[in-house]
């Protein structure tokens, strides 16, 4: 998570879940930037808009719930992945910051193992503090090309360290998440797409740009985009966006129902690549498990962990390593994450 205070700019009118026609298709080797590195797949035919989850604005103020329960996304997978960060960070002078060789490392890694599971991916670059910078996206083939559901991460580090929880935590999780849409063959209404961001750290730069270069027809293709920065802190409490009402209502019915409290993210409100989105109307939502900011003793009552402490301690440090991680907190947010995936995806 950026510790630079993002520039708040008035976002246009937030956009009803009712979706316009728009007549563009979805081409990711026309969005400027974007270089696409494996064969695109064909999308299959658009669903009736009625039954999109997004349209269904009957159930704005009723739980939602999908007939396709997720899988449980493996702590051990979403930990082989971070080891495997961890292990890229070792060996390229201790983090995976942007302009250094670390994070492009990282970048090959999470692609690699996307191409090997059939989805269509693209490398965009761009230049930030006199280095190259990139961002990684992932289209899994079908859905509806009108209706794109996003879900997010930043993938840098800062330099002072390996960066396994800010933010190897949230690209490991939505990494396993998108290796289990393939697994499952999953068929969703919603097109999804998965991002992985860079120079998040310098101030939300990576995916600032690639909303800027994205032509107004592919905006208005994304009826949501979800963002995970921080999923596993050590000392963690379960935090969830308030930006949109429905989105925000599929996670905390998620943890309501394991019976655990979730609260509003305020900490990073702002600080992350959602901003980028909701500044330009785009719905957003997501999870935070919390960073420098004190646990209260109330929130130890209700979540465990020790009073008085930082979510985080080793947040921006050298400390933020693969011990730096609480399993139980990432293990539930990797859950969460699939979970939100599979309900406001639709599968038809």
């Amino acid at each position: 998570m950026s510790s630079h205070p993002t520039r708040r700019t008035s976002a246009p009118p937030r956009r009803s879940w009712a979706r316009r026609a728009v007549t563009a298709a979805v081409a990711a080797g026309a969005i400027t930037g974007l270089v696409v590195t494996s064969p695109a797949a064909t999308a299959s035919p658009a669903a009736p808009a009625s039954a999109s989850a997004f349209n269904d604005t009957r159930a704005m103020d009723r739980p939602t719930t999908s007939a396709f329960a997720a899988p449980d996304i493996s702590l051990a997978n979403v930990k082989s992945h971070l080891n495997q960060l961890q292990t890229i960070a070792s060996n390229n002078g201790g983090n995976r910051a942007h302009g250094r060789p670390g994070y492009r490392a990282s970048i090959d890694y999470i692609k690699a193992k996307l191409d090997a599971a059939g989805y269509t991916t693209a490398i965009q670059q761009f230049t930030a503090n006199g280095a190259t910078g990139y961002n990684l996206t992932a289209d899994w083939p079908g859905g509806d090309p009108q209706n794109v559901l996003m879900a997010g991460a930043h993938l840098d580090s800062v330099n002072a360290g390996p960066g396994i929880n800010d933010n190897g935590s949230g690209s490991a999780a939505i990494l396993e998440t998108a290796l289990a849409v393939s697994r499952e063959g999953l068929k969703p209404q919603q097109h999804l797409r998965f991002a992985w961001w860079g120079a998040e750290e310098l101030g939300i730069l990576g995916s600032r740009h690639y909303v800027s270069k994205l032509p107004s027809t592919e905006r208005s293709k994304i009826d949501a985009y979800l963002n995970f920065d921080m999923v596993g802190s050590p000392n963690p409490g379960y935090f969830v966006y308030d930006d949109d009402r429905r989105v925000e209502a599929v996670f905390k019915n998620w943890f309501a129902a394991k019976g655990i409290s979730t609260e509003i993210e305020t900490e990073g409100d702002g600080r992350s690549d959602h901003a980028s989105f909701k500044n330009v109307g785009i719905t957003v939502g997501g999870l935070f498990t919390g960073a420098g900011r004190t646990k209260t003793a109330a929130q130890a009552q209700k979540w465990g962990g020790t009073a008085g402490q930082a979510f985080d301690r080793c947040y921006h440090r050298a400390c933020d390593t693969i011990s730096n991680l609480n399993d139980t907190a990432l293990d539930r947010n990797s859950d969460a994450i699939a979970h939100a995936i599979w309900t406001l995806g639709a599968p038809s």
